[in-house]
């Protein structure tokens, strides 16, 4: 069955209200062990259906914004979903009550049990109206980031469509589309702002309302930082700014020397090799077909993961007017299916997508049959393991992408995951910032970041782009706005991948397997027990950044990158 047949029907509150009221009721008068675990497992398929048809909604909304019918059911479950995760947290919360608890952790996963005391932590039904306005804003960014229609050279052009724009061999080119791109940005700051301004209100509120100090505290609740804290997390941004800000620093200059600039501009960046950028060679379609080969000689447990998701067309690539920006990959629990969605834009970006979402994609596909279903995912920062690694785990089949430009594929990437870490570690110290500061005005906001850029990307020349130099560069991270502190997540994740990525370089015949083992783990453990089951350390572990850092530049030092 293909993904455009999958079912599709509203699940109304009243409905999933009476069946977590009649599993919740059983659960209460359970007389025995067995009672108890056929009360558990209907409710958690109640839950599984819940979370089926949300996801199903939420793909073919986020394909395109404008259709009428999924932007209604959209808006419903902006509403809804806060008042059912009130159900499913009563839910969970008679079962750690039960005196019959600790006999279900013989079948359950201690996760499980992990993730229901976070839930009861992060959420009351106090917070229910704040949790609505939260998913209403979050909606308004979403529909105004994809209603952007940019003319360009006699064209129109979405966001992610400029995208190829900002990269191209013309430099007159990339710069005028970056500052098409940001000029959109700029035209509505006011707008952008005060949805994020509103965010921040409405996350300090709930944050209160639950008795914590700030949103920050709350926020490592909801992202279930099981076994690390902001103190672990300070540290780990310390050792950023020793040891990996310099080598980025490094590179950029190279990168300078290389394209034979004076200065290397915000539109330069993008531009790593003066004879152009490696681009696919391929449309989507035969990209698609290549990928699949590509599985299936790197793994034939790969293989059959990438046969099924072409079988059930469970791939949307291309960017198109309307589609939500950016790329995910999700799951329909019921169908056993994950979804890769993206925006392809002719660049280096479409084949990173076929290996990253399809990381994320072929580790549920492994774990597809862990129940409850809230334990088939990990945690984010684990996510993102198996989704940066497979990046790596691919990299002998680029040629299949990139055909002649397969190395100058390699340099970058490998360069581009180590000068990712410090900007990634300034997303998520930005929103440090501001939760802890949510009186902090638009431009306050603004040039904290512009502050904290100078520290973490101190190459940033933003000459003649007085919006970037004010600092409006997060306009564009849909995680700040969507998702909030879960970025960071990627970083932890690059350095473990990066490990996976050194392994492979060494020629460690046991990394793929150690890389299976994790994705079958799905999220079974936390952070540090899955990094501790692939052999590979923790990112936090002073000393571990050190040695990562140092393999990545020998092996870029002995790339003769002019040559490429």
């Amino acid at each position: 069955m293909k993904f455009k047949d999958y079912n599709y029907e509203r699940y109304s509150f009243e409905a999933y209200a009476e069946a977590m009221q009649q599993a919740g009721t059983r659960l209460k008068e359970a007389k025995d062990y067995q009672s108890f675990k056929k009360a558990f497992d209907e409710g958690k398929r109640a839950f599984e259906h819940l979370d089926t048809m949300y996801n199903i909604c939420y793909v073919r909304y986020t394909i395109n914004t404008n259709d009428a019918f999924y932007q209604k059911e959209n808006d419903y479950w902006d509403e809804a979903m806060p008042k059912m995760k009130s159900l499913t947290t009563a839910f969970d919360k008679e079962v750690l009550a039960s005196p019959f608890a600790e006999e279900l952790k013989k079948d359950v996963p201690e996760t499980y049990f992990l993730l229901a005391e976070f839930a009861q932590k992060s959420f009351c039904d106090e917070i229910i109206e704040e949790l609505q306005e939260e998913n209403r804003l979050q909606s308004s960014y979403q529909k105004l980031i994809a209603s952007a229609q940019i003319p360009f050279d006699g064209d129109i052009y979405t966001l992610s469509e400029l995208g190829v724009k900002m990269e191209c061999d013309d430099r007159d080119i990339r710069k005028r589309a970056t500052q098409a791109y940001w000029g959109w940005m700029q035209s509505h700051q006011d707008e952008i702002d005060d949805l994020y301004d509103r965010m921040v209100k409405v996350r300090d509120r709930m944050a209160k309302k639950l008795g914590y100090k700030n949103y920050v505290e709350l926020a490592y609740m909801l992202q279930c930082r099981f076994d690390y804290k902001q103190e672990d997390v300070a540290n780990y941004r310390r050792q950023v700014l020793e040891d990996v800000v310099p080598l980025c620093n490094a590179l950029y200059e190279r990168q300078r020397e290389r394209l034979g600039y004076d200065r290397l501009h915000v539109y330069d960046e993008k531009y790593e090799f003066a004879s152009g950028n490696p681009t696919p060679k391929y449309d989507t379609q035969e990209m698609i077909a290549r990928a699949n080969t590509m599985y299936h000689e790197l793994d034939e447990r790969c293989g059959t993961f990438f046969d099924f998701m072409v079988e059930h067309d469970l791939l949307d690539l291309d960017s198109k007017k309307g589609k939500a920006g950016g790329g995910y990959c999700t799951v329909f629990a019921e169908d056993r299916s994950p979804f890769i969605f993206s925006n392809f834009n002719k660049t280096s970006h479409d084949a990173e997508v076929l290996t990253h979402e399809a990381g994320h994609a072929f580790q549920v596909f492994t774990s597809m049959g862990i129940r409850p279903v809230e334990c088939i995912w990990p945690t984010y920062e684990s996510c993102e393991i198996h989704s940066m690694s497979m990046e790596f785990f691919t990299w002998p089949w680029m040629e299949t992408f990139f055909e002649e430009d397969a190395d100058k594929y390699r340099f970058l990437h490998l360069g581009g995951a180590a000068k990712f870490i410090p900007y990634g570690v300034l997303v998520d110290h930005f929103q440090h910032e501001v939760y802890e500061h949510p009186e902090m005005t638009p431009a306050e906001r603004r040039q904290t970041w512009r502050r904290l850029e100078k520290q973490y990307l101190p190459h940033k020349d933003y000459t003649d782009c007085e919006f970037l130099e004010n600092g409006g560069w997060w306009f564009r991270q849909s995680h700040i706005f969507m998702t909030p502190f879960y970025y960071i997540d990627y970083t932890l994740a690059q350095v473990c991948a990066l490990q996976f990525w050194y392994r492979l370089y060494q020629k460690d015949e046991n990394a793929f397997e150690d890389y299976y083992r994790i994705c079958q783990i799905g999220g079974t453990k936390t952070f540090t027990q899955i990094v501790a089951a692939a052999n590979l350390k923790v990112p936090f572990a002073d000393g571990c950044l050190k040695d990562v850092m140092k393999a990545v530049r020998s092996y870029l030092d002995q790339v003769d990158d002019k040559a490429l």
